[in-house]
């Protein structure tokens, strides 16, 4: 899909393209392991290099649902906490209709995003997930051989003024930082500094990939984490079922 037909069909607000769908526990963050109901748009406007769901972004996959079906799903899941995720969803007008239905509904929203766009959906939960200079593509990408998405990426992974809005506006969040080296503390370190009034508690490093990290990989990630009071964000549904659709 163009970026222009993403942009036009994420107007749509009573359906949206939808990559999956699917009940499991939340395996990262403040709510880990409470039982959800996961929505995951196909869109978005990044491309990081180490996506693990390339099914709903490098390569997007789905059909268009409309928000009745999503909500009927969602109410007959048996749970009480939905995650709206991607993709990136604030792309999405249908989200937001999504997000506001299921709260009339008494549902939990958490709403997983890059904080690249700002929208005022019903959300109990921001989950925000800023991409640090190691989430860029890299030059000759054979998914980008021309370059086009890794100098998109580039210019649009930290808008800070959005970033800040975001965090405004949505006083419960957590902000999950992807880490593949020590070298990424630094820029973490003034990311934070520069959005302002942070619990420490509501920054959480998460370590890349999608296996299970090894102990040296733990071990310093947890002394940053401890050093700084930060949260250690483990994935659960990584540990739970390995890198597996659906869970």
């Amino acid at each position: 899909m163009s970026e222009t037909s993403l942009q036009q069909r994420a107007k749509t607000a009573d359906r949206a393209r939808i990559a999956e769908t699917f009940v499991s526990v939340q395996g990262e963050g403040k709510l880990t392991g409470v039982p959800s109901w996961f929505c995951r748009v196909s869109g978005c406007n990044l491309r990081c290099t180490w996506c693990d769901t390339p099914y709903a972004s490098w390569s997007p996959e789905g059909d268009a649902r409309t928000v009745e079906d999503l909500v009927a799903e969602a109410s007959g899941s048996g749970v009480g906490h939905a995650v709206l995720t991607g993709g990136e969803p604030m792309l999405f007008d249908a989200v937001g209709t999504l997000a506001a239905e299921l709260r009339a509904r008494g549902m939990h929203i958490t709403i997983e995003t890059a904080g690249t766009i700002h929208r005022d959906f019903a959300c109990d939960l921001l989950s925000l997930s800023p991409k640090l200079a190691n989430s860029t593509p890299a030059a000759g990408d054979a998914r980008d051989p021309a370059g086009v998405w890794r100098e998109r990426h580039e210019q649009r992974r930290l808008p800070m003024d959005t970033l800040r809005a975001l965090l405004a506006d949505y006083p419960e969040r957590q902000l999950k930082f992807v880490i593949a080296s020590e070298s990424d503390l630094p820029e973490i370190e003034s990311l934070v500094a520069a959005l302002g009034d942070l619990a420490p508690s509501d920054v959480m490093l998460m370590p890349e990939g999608v296996t299970v990290p090894d102990r040296a990989q733990t071990e310093w990630v947890t002394r940053a984490c401890v050093e700084r009071g930060w949260r250690y964000c483990p994935r659960l549904h990584i540990e739970l079922f390995g890198d597996t659709r659906g869970t």
